[in-house]
């Protein structure tokens, strides 16, 4: 599957946007408008000025809406939540080159909120892999604890947890231990 830069960068955007949010002993981390400085900084979302409350609270709004799309169970509920978020965040479409990247296209329309932004170009990202017929791909964790979200970009399709090297070796070394007492009587 052909991703593009700019739609690989908002699939991460968005994962990482909804891996801030609670999740079972995780707590939030999307609290305040530090880290909401923070997320933006380390995403590199452009176009953004000062923050206030309506951006932290509006963003949050976004990334619960997000997570909707990621728990739909299938495209035709997918979809229009897709359209939602991007309609609701007023797209204009628009080619850009910006900060060393060959030329892309955004979403947002000039001047958007933080949360427009997210809204439409992570939207757009979304809509991609829905339209490539790959919404299953959108996936959580199966790790019984974890639950992060994450796009599985394997060719097969069989990646289960959101980092092998956590989540899936830790099931594994449990599931091995568990044999080996079962084993040993």
């Amino acid at each position: 599957m052909l991703i593009p830069h700019d739609t690989r960068i908002a699939l991460d955007t968005v994962v990482d946007l909804m891996n801030t949010a609670a999740q079972g002993d995780r707590e939030d981390t999307l609290t305040d408008l530090d880290a909401l400085g923070v997320f933006v900084r380390e995403h590199r979302i452009s176009g953004v000025g000062d923050l206030d409350a309506e951006d932290l609270r509006a963003v949050r709004e976004v990334r619960d809406r997000f997570a909707a799309v990621f728990s739909a169970p299938d495209a035709r509920i997918a979809a229009p939540l897709i359209n939602q978020l991007v309609a609701a965040a007023g797209t204009t479409p628009q080619l850009t080159d910006h900060d060393g990247y060959d030329w892309h296209v955004h979403y947002f329309a000039p001047g958007a909120s933080v949360a427009d932004h997210l809204a439409a170009d992570c939207g757009m990202a979304l809509a991609f892999i829905v339209v490539s017929g790959e919404r299953e791909r959108l996936r959580r964790c199966e790790a019984p604890d974890c639950g992060r979200a994450f796009v599985d970009l394997s060719r097969n399709r069989s990646r289960r947890y959101c980092d092998s090297r956590t989540c899936g070796n830790r099931l594994h070394v449990a599931a091995y231990r568990a044999r080996r007492k079962e084993a040993a009587g």
